[in-house]
C-alpha cells in the first residue's frame, strides 16, 4: 500500500481525534478535516527526513492553525519524528513533548512556534524568503546547496488576521515562488459559519496580491491535492495558495459545525465517526500494520533525499572551498570575530544621536557579519539602518541583505523570527519605538522561542517632539521589559551602542532591542563595556565620614547625560553622588547579588532614578526612600527641548529632586 492512502489519513484522524479525548481539551475539527491535504503533502510531495529534522535542505512545513496541533503530532508519529505514542496520549498535559501548540525548539519536527493565528503564514513568508536569499548567496550552476520549499497549512481564521495579509501582499512583491499556501476552507470559526464575519472571496484576493491561485473542491480527493501541489511547485515566479475545501470534523456527528471546532467529541462521537468512516480500529491510538509499512519503505526514499544532498554537498566543498567556508561561517552561532578585542569597533567620536551610533556600528559590523540581514518597516532613512556597501534584496537581486518590509510592523517581526530559525542568518529589523506595539505579538513569540532577533527601536521618547503623543513612547520599555527572555538596551551614547550591538550578537538564546534617540547625546569618556553588566558606575564621589555616596543616581538613555551633568552641582553643594548609567535593567537583573550590591550598596537609601518614561519597574531600585524622574502621562506636541523642560527633564530638576532626598 501506498503512504498516501486513505488508511493512513484516517490513522491520522482517529490518533488526533483520540488525543484531544485523553486530553479532554483541543481542536478535534481541523484534524478531520485536512488529514487528507497533509497526508498528500507528507507523503507525496514534501521533501523531508525524520531521522533527521535539522537536515539543512529539507522542505518547511508551517501549521499556521496552530490549534490543529494534534493533527501535527500525528503526522510526526506516523511519518517517524521522535514523538511517541505515549507523546500523543500526553497531549496537553504537564512536561509533555506535545503542548497544545506548537513550540520550537521543544518537539522534534516543528519548524516554529504558531499560537496566535496568522502569524504562521508570515513566518512561512520568512522561511521562503530566507531560502531564496541562500540560494542566491550560494548555489553555482552545477550545484546547489539551498533548493526547498516552504509549505504552510491555515485556515479561515488566519486569513482573517492582518498579519496573514501583510506578509502575503509582501511575498507576492518578491515572487517567492516557492512559498505554497494551503488554505483549509471550511466557512467554520469559533461563532459559527464564516457569513457572519468573512465572505470576501480568498481567491480573487490573493489573485489580486499576484499569487498564482488554484481550488480543490474535495478536501478527500488525494489524487488532486497532489496534482494541485505539483503544479503550484511548477510556478516559481510567484507564490501559490491552494484552496481545498472541507468539512471541519469531518465523519463525526458533529461535521461542519462550530461545536466540532474545540471540544473533545466524546467516547461515542469517536465510536460513531469510527463507525462513520469504517475504522478498522475499535482500540484507541492504533496505526495499522500496513500504514506501519507503508512509512518504513517511504523513510527508504526520504532517507536517499538527504544522501543525495549530502554527496552534493561533499561536491560543493571539493569544487567551492572558500564558499563551503562561508557557508559554515554563516551558520556557526559563534562570531566570525572577536568585537571585544577589536580595537577600531570601540573607537569612536563626535556627539550624534543613538540612532545614527548604531549606523555606524551595524555598517562597521557589516564589513565582518557577512549574514547580516535586515531593514525596517519603510522607515530606514529615518532608523538609518542600512548597509552602505550592501545591496537590497529584490525579486531581481535576491542576494542582497538590505530589506524593505513595507509598512508592515507586524509582518516584518514574524517574517525576521522565520530568518533566527531557518539559520544561517543574523536578522534584524527596525522601526520607531512607538510602533513596537504592532509588532509585540511577534516579539513575544521571539522571546519565547529564544530567537536572537535584533530589534533597532529609535525615536524613543518624548524627544521625538512634534510628532506628538502618538509617536512619543511612554510605556513601551516598561511592556517589552517585562517579557520573559527579552533583553532591552537603551544607551547613553556610541559607546554604550557599541556594546548593545555586541551583546546582541552574542546572544544566541533570545532577542534584543536597541532602544535609541533621535536627538544627539554627548560621548562620554566614563562609557564603554561596562555596559555589558546593564549597569555600571560612571562617575562618584565618596562621603569621607562614612566612607560610601550619599546618593545614588541612576538613568538610562538620554538622561544619563542629566545625571552626569548634575554630578559637579551636587558635589559642590556638599553632597556626594554616585553616577550609575542603566542601559539594561534585564541583563542588570542577571547578575549576581555580589555584582548588583558593588553596584548599587544596600546601605545607600538615597536613590534618584531619571528615565524619559513610565517610571513602572524602576521603584524595585529605588526603594521607599528613593524617587523617579519619570513620564506617568502621555507626551504633547512641541519641539524636543521645550517638552524635556516641561516634564522635568532638566540638570536642575535633578538637582533639585536629589537634594530632597538627601
Amino acid at each position: 500500500m501506498s503512504i498516501v492512502s486513505d488508511k493512513t489519513v484516517n490513522t491520522l484522524r482517529f490518533l488526533s481525534a483520540e488525543a484531544v479525548q485523553a486530553a479532554n481539551s483541543g481542536h478535534p475539527g481541523l484534524p478531520l478535516g485536512a488529514a487528507p491535504m497533509t497526508t498528500a503533502l507528507w507523503g507525496g510531495v514534501m521533501k523531508h527526513n525524520p531521522k533527521n529534522s535539522k537536515w539543512a535542505n529539507r522542505d518547511r512545513f508551517v501549521l499556521s492553525a496552530g490549534h490543529g496541533s494534534s493533527l501535527l503530532y500525528s503526522l510526526l508519529h506516523v511519518f517517524g519524528y521522535d514523538v511517541s505514542i505515549e507523546d500523543l496520549k500526553n497531549f496537553r498535559q504537564w512536561d509533555s513533548k506535545t503542548p497544545g501548540h506548537p513550540e520550537f525548539g521543544h518537539t522534534d519536527g516543528i519548524e516554529i512556534t504558531t499560537g496566535p493565528l496568522g502569524q504562521g503564514v508570515a513566518n512561512a513568508v520568512g522561511f521562503a524568503w530566507a531560502e531564496s536569499h541562500l540560494a542566491a548567496k550560494f548555489n553555482k550552476p552545477d550545484a546547489k546547496l539551498v533548493d526547498h520549499y516552504t509549505y504552510v497549512l491555515c485556515g479561515d481564521g488566519c486569513l482573517q488576521e492582518g498579519v496573514a495579509s501583510e506578509a502575503a501582499s509582501l511575498a507576492a512583491t518578491l515572487a517567492l515562488g516557492k512559498l505554497i499556501l494551503l488554505y483549509d476552507s471550511n466557512n467554520i470559526t469559533i461563532e459559527g459559519s464564516t457569513d457572519i464575519s468573512f465572505t470576501e472571496n480568498v481567491g480573487k484576493r490573493f489573485d489580486a496580491y499576484g499569487w498564482d491561485v488554484q481550488t480543490v473542491a474535495d478536501g478527500n480527493d488525494l489524487a488532486a491535492i497532489i496534482a494541485a501541489l505539483e503544479k503550484a511547485k511548477k510556478v516559481t515566479d510567484k507564490p501559490s495558495i491552494i484552496e481545498i475545501k472541507t468539512v471541519i470534523g469531518y465523519g463525526s456527528p458533529k461535521q461542519g459545525t462550530a461545536a466540532v471546532h474545540g471540544s473533545p467529541l466524546g467516547a461515542d462521537g469517536i465510536a460513531a465517526t469510527k463507525e462513520t468512516l469504517k475504522w478498522e480500529c475499535k482500540e484507541p491510538f492504533c496505526v495499522p500494520p500496513d500504514v506501519s509499512k507503508a512509512v518504513s519503505e517511504w523513510l527508504k526514499t526520504a532517507q536517499s533525499w538527504e544522501d543525495d544532498w549530502n554527496k552534493s554537498a561533499e561536491s560543493y566543498k571539493a569544487a567551492y572551498p572558500d564558499d563551503w567556508k562561508a557557508w559554515e561561517v554563516w551558520h556557526s552561532a559563534k562570531l566570525p570575530v572577536d568585537l571585544d578585542n577589536w580595537d577600531e569597533y570601540w573607537q569612536y567620536e563626535g556627539n550624534i544621536a543613538t540612532r545614527a551610533s548604531s549606523e555606524v556600528v551595524l555598517n562597521k559590523l557589516s564589513k565582518v557579519v557577512p549574514n547580516l540581514f535586515g531593514g525596517s518597516a519603510d522607515l530606514a532613512p529615518s532608523t538609518l539602518t542600512i548597509m552602505k556597501e550592501r545591496k537590497s534584496y529584490s525579486k531581481e537581486t535576491p542576494s542582497g541583505s538590505n530589506l524593505h518590509f513595507g509598512i508592515r510592523e507586524h509582518a516584518m517581526t514574524a517574517i525576521a523570527n522565520a530568518f533566527a530559525a531557518y539559520g544561517g542568518l543574523r536578522p534584524y529589523v527596525a522601526g520607531f519605538f512607538v510602533f513596537s506595539d504592532y509588532m509585540k505579538p511577534a516579539m513575544r513569540l521571539s522571546a519565547l522561542m529564544k530567537l536572537p532577533v535584533v530589534y533597532i527601536m529609535t525615536h524613543d521618547s518624548i524627544g521625538v517632539g512634534e510628532d506628538g503623543p502618538t509617536h512619543q513612547p511612554i510605556e513601551q520599555l516598561a511592556s517589552l521589559r517585562s517579557i520573559p527572555g527579552f533583553t532591552v538596551y537603551r544607551p547613553c551614547d556610541t559607546k554604550e551602542t557599541a556594546a548593545a550591538w555586541a551583546y546582541a550578537l552574542n546572544k544566541t538564546d533570545g532577542p534584543t532591542a536597541l532602544v535609541l534617540s533621535r536627538q544627539n547625546l554627548p560621548l562620554l569618556p566614563e562609557t564603554g563595556k561596562g555596559a555589558y553588566k546593564g549597569a555600571y558606575i560612571l562617575k562618584e564621589s565618596v562621603n569621607p565620614a562614612t566612607g560610601k555616596p550619599d546618593i545614588l543616581l541612576m538613568a538610562s538613555g538620554s538622561e544619563v547625560e542629566l545625571i552626569y551633568n548634575a554630578f559637579p552641582i551636587l558635589k559642590e553643594a556638599g553632597i556626594h553622588p554616585r553616577v550609575i548609567s542603566v542601559p539594561s535593567i534585564d541583563v542588570f537583573d542577571s547578575l549576581s547579588d555580589t555584582e548588583k550590591e558593588e553596584i548599587m550598596p544596600k546601605a545607600v537609601r538615597a536613590r534618584l532614578a531619571v528615565e524619559a518614561a513610565s517610571t513602572f519597574g524602576w521603584h524595585k531600585y529605588t526603594g521607599l526612600d528613593g524617587d523617579v524622574i519619570g513620564i506617568d502621562t502621555f507626551g504633547a506636541s512641541a519641539p524636543a527641548p521645550s517638552l524635556f523642560k516641561a516634564y522635568g527633564f532638566t540638570v536642575d530638576a535633578v538637582v533639585e529632586r536629589a537634594k530632597k532626598l538627601i
